[in-house]
């Protein structure tokens, strides 16, 4: 089942492959790119729509967002912009509150326990009221929303006489607040319960929602009130976990890629509790600690004149062409060489024909714009940082910046046990995969005024683990490899917050001991006709260790009993780390262990265990939602599923999560009138 890896080529001479480091993309050279000439925009703060009384009489938070086209300067002044998609608020109950969608979008501001309900309207239609079509190719071969194929074949792999080409249509989406524990399923943005805009021309017998659909709205409206309509679905977020760092995208059953590429995604913090920032102690008082603030407030202006000490940061890759415009494959060609062209993939292949097993954009994007520059003062700052890639693990090296001192606190379910010195311990660099945030305080006080640049040395291709120089060539220096500049100036003000050296971070609780082990497994699919993969799978363990990739479409295998807790045992078998996501709660970390491998170096079937487990890394403590699954290991987790219903988890290299790299898992039984799976 396991093939040559999934590794980025070239071709030279004669069609033989050699692994590339430096990557190609559209029509615009990254290299000409203007670096660091556009002033970071922080993004600010989503403006609620009013205030709600729930059903058990508590107060909630309510917005009204759709998801919109729009043209936005991504690259720096005087080049084109570039029409992408973006998140925002359609009312205010604020006069001050920003009627503004952008890519990417607005922050939500959560409080602990405080619930959130969200009208999420598509809005993707012009200004006639038409659908508008998908700004990038759409391979409509996967197992995908396919609202073509009507409400008997939505949400199917369908069948071909012949290639065809991208998908035309009208565009499904449904969000999923990535990092919500607790939420109900019908709030969860389940692959299958999209839904199209409210267009005029909608193609007769086009199924316009998803297979489950149906089945949450009715759910939402019997559990919380809450009514949908056409073009919209109505969440709700209890906000009941601990303070954090979230994030929300679309989640199309196989459509998230080219979803999310083109701009549709924003922060989501949960602030306060038992967990929370008021919990934090001064180790030299015992007294409260203060961490680096203000962010961004509710009626702050775009963009804002206030200083922030607080500041989210999305990092994302993209490729863009000469008229700016958005570069994504068209053909599987683009990863490997494997052609479209007479007599075609289908059905003469296991290929599809538009899918790319991964893509790595080769221009760096921050809170959207490339390489932007930031001023900062010589005092310290709280960044929140998220890794937006498609595909790219970020080794993010602060060593270009003499004098600095990095410190982590936090990961993407909430607050470490302990601060992790990077400068100190870990060489001032800090691994992110796809979909993995961390809350770092960033000391750039003994930082010399002047312009400094934070570095990534992670690869321009997939990871398998290592570090640079020595286990795989760093990303291209010139263009990849630089995030974004800080200019340093001197402090204005004396600096209030507690060194994070000092910092006593709330505990974090044990779980409960675990009722059961399972054995999980991560397999790559190898092409028949190709020397390359032609998909991805997660799966399970047989009695004999072999593993059994399964597809989107087969029975529910992981089904925890409500209130259980689980370790999951994650077998890679490729030669790749995957960034493993579980929908619905949050995980802590248990350890790794090495698997006997092949001389590929991807594990050899039947798992067989090698050597001693080690430890999670530090900046691993706490409670995590994403974890590196790394090539020729097992990763062992353990996780409590205190909600019943049905979710989803996956590998959060969103190519891999769109062609199988995704299975349902469901927690207690099966609901009463539940779709079949």
């Amino acid at each position: 089942m396991t093939g040559a890896g999934f590794v980025l080529y070239a071709w030279g001479p004669g069609g033989t492959p050699y692994a590339v480091a430096s990557i190609p993309g559209g029509t615009l050279d990254p290299a000409k790119v203007p670096k660091f000439v556009t002033p970071l925009l922080v993004p600010p703060v989503m403006p609620r729509a009013g205030t709600l009384t729930l059903q058990d009489g508590t107060s909630a938070d309510y917005y009204e967002i759709s998801v919109e086209q729009f043209s936005q300067q991504i690259l720096p002044t005087g080049l084109p912009a570039t029409t992408v998609w973006g998140y925002g608020a359609l009312r205010s109950a604020s006069t001050s509150g920003l009627l503004l969608h952008r890519a990417p979008s607005l922050t939500i501001e959560g409080r602990w326990r405080r619930p959130v309900r969200i009208k999420w309207v598509n809005g993707l239609v012009d200004d006639r009221g038409n659908y508008l079509p998908h700004l990038l190719p759409v391979d409509p071969t996967l197992h995908w929303a396919n609202p073509p194929g009507g409400t008997t074949g939505r949400d199917t792999r369908p069948t071909f006489r012949s290639t065809p080409g991208p998908y035309a249509g009208p565009v499904p989406m449904v969000t999923h607040v990535h990092g919500a524990v607790g939420v109900g399923d019908e709030s969860d943005g389940y692959p299958e319960a999209w839904f199209l805009p409210a267009a005029k021309n909608v193609p007769q017998g086009y199924a316009t929602e998803g297979t489950w659909h149906g089945f949450f709205r009715r759910k939402a409206a019997s559990g919380f009130g809450a009514s949908w309509g056409r073009g919209y679905a109505v969440f709700q977020y209890p906000l009941d976990q601990r303070e954090s760092t979230l994030w929300y995208h679309d989640h199309t059953l196989g459509m998230t890629r080219v979803n999310v590429y083109a701009g549709p995604a924003g922060f989501f913090f949960v602030r306060g509790g038992p967990s929370g920032e008021g919990a934090i102690r001064d180790r030299r008082t015992g007294r409260a600690a203060v961490l680096p603030g203000p962010g961004p407030r509710a009626g702050d202006a775009f963009p804002s004149r206030r200083t922030y000490y607080e500041i989210p940061l999305a990092i994302q890759d993209r490729a863009f062409n000469r008229d700016g415009s958005l570069f994504y494959p068209d053909s599987r060609e683009f990863f490997d060489g494997a052609t479209a062209q007479d007599p075609g993939l289908v059905p003469h292949s296991d290929l599809s024909p538009i899918w790319n097993p991964e893509f790595f954009g080769n221009a760096i994007m921050v809170n959207g714009n490339t390489w932007p520059f930031h001023e900062v003062e010589k005092r310290r700052y709280r960044l929140r940082l998220l890794n937006g890639c498609q595909a790219r693990f970020l080794v993010l090296d602060f060593g270009q910046i003499p004098g600095v001192k990095v410190w982590v606190i936090g990961n993407e379910g909430g607050f470490l046990a302990r601060p992790v010195n990077l400068t100190a311990d870990h060489g001032n660099r800090l691994l992110m995969s796809p979909a993995e945030r961390f809350d770092l305080i960033v000391d750039f006080t003994d930082v010399p005024v002047g312009s400094w640049v934070l570095g990534n040395v992670g690869p321009d291709e997939p990871f398998g683990g290592g570090e640079a120089p020595g286990d795989f060539d760093a990303a291209d220096p010139s263009t990849t490899g630089r995030v974004l500049q800080f200019r340093v100036r001197p402090a204005r003000t004396p600096d209030p917050s507690t060194p994070a050296q000092f910092l006593v971070l709330p505990p974090v609780p044990s779980l409960p001991r675990a009722t059961r082990t399972r054995r999980l497994a991560l397999v790559e699919i190898a092409s028949s006709v190709w020397d390359g993969p032609a998909q991805a799978r997660l799966g399970e363990l047989d009695a004999e260790g072999m593993p059994l990739g399964m597809m989107w479409e087969e029975d529910v295998t992981e089904n925890p009993r409500l209130d259980d807790t689980e370790v999951w045992e994650i077998h890679n078998f490729t030669a790749d780390a995957h960034p493993i996501h579980v929908h619905e709660t949050t995980f802590q970390v248990l350890n790794r262990q090495g698997l006997v491998v092949n001389d590929a170096g991807e594990a050899e079937p039947p798992a067989r265990l090698l050597g001693a487990p080690r430890p999670p890394e530090a900046w691993e403590s706490g409670f995590k939602e994403t974890v590196i699954a790394y090539p020729g290991e097992v990763t062992r987790i353990r996780a409590r599923f205190g909600r019943a219903g049905q979710y989803v988890w996956h590998c959060h290299i969103v190519e891999h999560e769109d062609n199988e790299m995704m299975r349902p898992y469901r927690i207690g039984p099966a609901q009463p009138g539940q779709p079949d799976g």
